[in-house]
């Protein structure tokens, strides 16, 4: 009697983002000048980064496994694009032609697949490059408004300046920093925030919504 065909297993989201946490960030966890951290809000929680790592960049992320859709993708890409110095996209077999179509040719593309033994298998499928065009003021609102004035302080701004609403700070710091400057100055802000300090997930069962820095 012939065996019935084992059916594929669906991979979804989370699996994904721990297996990620595990096989590809395992080092960047393990270094103290770089921050990992789940769900990076962008443009005021417009969109948030899956995964997100601060180091000499900021590098972001996407998830797309077998069991999501790309519906929303073309908007995440749009403001992803504003802010991010490198992104990637980490998708489904099911999605990969769909996708390439849509994303930038600056994203990297990582196919997510399922190995013999049931174990979640990365294959680079398209090497990642800079963003070649990212919107300082976009990349100014990462910041907290105590942040940004307390950078404007150190700039000397005038205490007018700093009695503005943030949407003015942040159209301020874009106006006297050369983009490499406040790229400089965004990452150290959100390697030091105390409020992010966690730990490496270890489990399936742990919860991934807070912010894992290192």
């Amino acid at each position: 009697m012939k065996r019935a065909p084992r059916e594929a297993k669906v991979v979804r989201d989370r699996d994904v983002r721990m297996a990620l946490h595990h096989k590809v960030l395992m080092d960047h966890h393990g270094d103290s000048n770089t921050l990992v951290l789940d769900e990076l809000g962008l443009r005021h929680g417009v969109c948030r980064v899956d995964i997100a790592v601060v180091n000499s960049y900021l590098h972001g992320y996407e998830i797309k496994s077998d069991a999501d859709t790309l519906e929303r993708l073309p908007s995440q890409i749009s403001v992803y694009s504003d802010v991010l110095d490198r992104a990637t996209l980490v998708v489904g077999k099911k999605h990969i032609k769909k996708a390439k179509a849509i994303i930038p040719e600056w994203w990297g593309i990582k196919v997510v697949s399922v190995g013999p033994r049931g174990g979640i298998i990365f294959e680079t499928h398209r090497p990642l490059s800079m963003n070649p065009k990212i919107d300082p003021v976009a990349l100014a609102e990462l910041l907290w408004r105590p942040e940004a004035v307390r950078i404007l302080q150190k700039l000397g701004a005038p205490t007018a300046i700093l009695r503005k609403p943030r949407s003015s700070l942040y159209q301020y710091l874009a106006e006297v920093l050369k983009l490499d400057e406040l790229r400089d100055l965004i990452r150290q802000c959100l390697k030091v925030r105390e409020k992010w300090r966690g730990h490496l997930p270890l489990s399936s069962g742990d919860d991934l919504s807070t912010p894992i820095p290192r």
